[in-house]
């Protein structure tokens, strides 16, 4: 891709997170992103270039293992001119949140990723001529401990999402608690799983957005009226799910929009587009779990409807839901039981700091790197390599919790179906589409501390402000165990 021919003007700020600013080119089907940092922190372009190939080769040679090829996109890594890469910095900066100011764009590198655009599709190059819809969903973790070293029962009751909910809107970081429930959209119950996407559509917070054409339509607006929202919402839809326009405008319109919707997401969530390709499987029972939240907004309606019975369909093994499920469940010890085996680590690293580039704490990440994580065994030995090995699968459970899903939907006329396109119905439509999983650096090292007294302030919280207005009837909800089960494939 020849960057430096195009004008600056042909870009356009995208968003941005914790380290890193995305742009997207306004007629190709790529985006830049450009590393960021406090103004007083600039790094060389060295250590620039190596933090992101270390960003390249960890989608490359870790997390494509875990969700397959066509799931991860680890792009690679240009270099650009230096005054394109300050003008297109001048450009966007009025764009950005205030928010997000505190850092600046790295312009004195001229390093930068190259990704493929996932708001549009990425199989099927013939149909983007056409209005694309994508839905980016960031499903959170989808199974509740079950781990001996929990210290709290609460937390084998009550998933982490539900009960942090309450701890944000205390410190204000949202104006009220969502409905939404990471186990009831992992369940594999469709009925569970609507209810989830509802949940995420009336309270989207930063867990849902939805684009049209590469422009988001719908996201985080937590001070407006969820109605109004899902009036506007629907409008955009309303071309891609009823193109012949036979349906009348009114509430009535809206609902159903939103419920074919929801009926989209959810069997393309449950779809398959990367199958497993090496006959090598490790299946391995870790323990028995439970597959529900006490706190689910959806089985205290079960409760208040008189049904006690929860219906867990469960995931098919080839959908991106089953392996990022899969890959969360690397974290076996919890944060508790993970802690003091990452204080062992450092204190080894006080006592040995050359060793911390064999460790391979910071890279490189490699296939050696992913072969050390497929060691399941939760039998502490003592040593420094049993501690690294669990505190190494514990960052790559928390990456999966906290990648995105993105769902690129295209209309697709029925000659131009076959089995090598995946489509999905409608009532009055049918959609070829890809699905692609997004934000998947590798948490890092030093984050576990904090990771660490969160989880205390989020369980502490609930205890004392939450569970004792709970209703009592809930203690006694679903009796019954599920075996969880960590399937690691090898592809």
């Amino acid at each position: 891709m020849e960057v430096e021919k195009m004008d600056e003007n042909e870009w356009k700020y995208h968003g941005e997170g914790n380290q890193s600013l995305v742009v997207s080119h306004c007629q190709r089907c790529v985006v830049l992103r450009f590393l960021k940092f406090p103004p007083n922190q600039n790094k060389t372009s060295e250590e620039i270039l190596h933090h992101l190939q270390n960003i390249v080769d960890f989608g490359k040679h870790v997390m494509k293992q875990f969700f397959g090829e066509n799931y991860v996109h680890h792009g690679e890594i240009i270099q650009l001119p230096l005054d394109f890469v300050r003008q297109l910095c001048l450009k966007i900066q009025p764009e950005r949140p205030e928010s997000r100011c505190d850092k600046d764009m790295d312009t004195l590198s001229g390093y930068a990723m190259c990704l493929p655009n996932l708001t549009r599709l990425q199989t099927y190059r013939f149909v983007e001529h056409r209005p694309i819809l994508c839905i980016e969903i960031k499903p959170k973790c989808g199974f509740i401990p079950f781990s001996s070293h929990v210290s709290q029962e609460i937390k084998h009751k009550v998933c982490r999402y539900c009960m942090h909910q309450h701890l944000k809107v205390a410190n204000g970081k949202w104006k009220r608690p969502s409905k939404y429930c990471p186990l009831d959209l992992f369940s594999g119950n469709k009925q569970r799983m609507h209810f989830a996407l509802k949940s995420l559509l009336q309270e989207a917070q930063n867990n849902l957005k939805i684009f049209k054409n590469g422009e988001l339509i719908y996201g985080c607006k937590d001070d407006q009226d969820s109605v109004s929202d899902w009036n506007e919402l629907a409008r955009h839809l309303k071309p891609f799910f009823f193109p012949s326009n036979g349906l009348v405008s009114g509430p009535h319109c809206t609902r159903t929009i939103v419920k074919e919707l929801i009926h989209v997401i959810t069997m393309t969530l449950l779809s398959s587009t990367d199958a497993c390709r090496a006959g090598d499987m490790k299946t391995v029972p870790i323990s028995q779990g439970r597959s529900y939240c006490e706190a689910s907004a959806f089985n205290k309606e079960l409760v208040r409807n008189g049904k006690h019975k929860l219906e867990s369909s469960g995931l098919p093994r080839g959908c991106l839901l089953y392996k990022t499920l899969q890959a969360q469940m690397l974290d076996m010890l919890d944060i508790e039981g993970l802690y003091p085996l990452y204080s062992r680590v450092e204190q080894y690293l006080e006592e040995s700091p050359e060793e911390r580039s064999t460790l391979q704490i910071d890279g490189p990440y490699n296939e050696a790197f992913y072969e050390k994580l497929l060691d399941l065994s939760t039998e502490d030995d003592g040593t420094v390599a049993f501690a690294l090995t669990k505190v190494q699968q514990y960052r790559i459970a928390m990456t999966a919790k906290d990648c995105s899903i993105m769902i690129a939907l295209s209309p697709c006329l029925q000659d131009e179906c076959s089995e090598q396109r995946p489509v999905v119905l409608t009532s009055k439509s049918r959609f070829t589409f890809s699905v692609s999983v997004l934000d998947l650096d590798l948490k890092p090292y030093e984050s576990i501390p904090h990771q660490y007294k969160l989880d205390g302030e989020i369980v502490n919280y609930y205890l004392k402000n939450v569970q004792a207005k709970d209703d009592p009837v809930m203690s006694s909800l679903f009796k019954e165990n599920e075996d969880c089960t960590l399937v690691l494939h090898k592809v």
